[in-house]
């Protein structure tokens, strides 16, 4: 999920319970225009870093602890990761999202992309 610097959503994607989220990092990324990405050390992918530096960018990401050659962080501007996790919070306000009654993925889907609408019309 990728959210504004007000903490709106912009894209959401689902995936399986057993695939890493960073899988979809670069389709979550692909088109928008920013300045920053924070994301959480989950996604410091070499990958997910050089497309965010093509796009002209600087990447947020704290290094993994395997990283060879870590890079620094910016932990004042980190703190706003925050707005991912507050936004999280927000949709597990709807119960159909977090008890996910849905069997199909794609029905699921659209009840997040309804709350994601409510969530902007706030």
């Amino acid at each position: 999920m990728s959210v504004d610097s007000l903490g709106n959503p912009l894209r959401v994607r689902l995936t399986g319970g057993e695939r890493h989220d960073s899988t979809q990092a670069l389709n979550l990324i692909d088109g928008l225009n920013y300045q920053h990405l924070l994301a959480d050390r989950g996604y410091d992918t070499d990958a997910i870093v050089e497309c965010v530096f093509d796009q002209k960018a600087i990447p947020v990401i704290p290094s993994k602890a395997n990283r060879l050659m870590p890079r620094e962080l910016d932990t004042w501007r980190y703190r706003e990761r925050h707005l991912v996790e507050c936004f999280m919070n927000k949709i597990k306000h709807f119960r159909r999202i977090f008890s996910r009654f849905d069997k199909l993925a794609q029905r699921y889907l659209g009840f997040l992309h309804f709350v994601c609408t409510l969530i902007w019309l706030r």
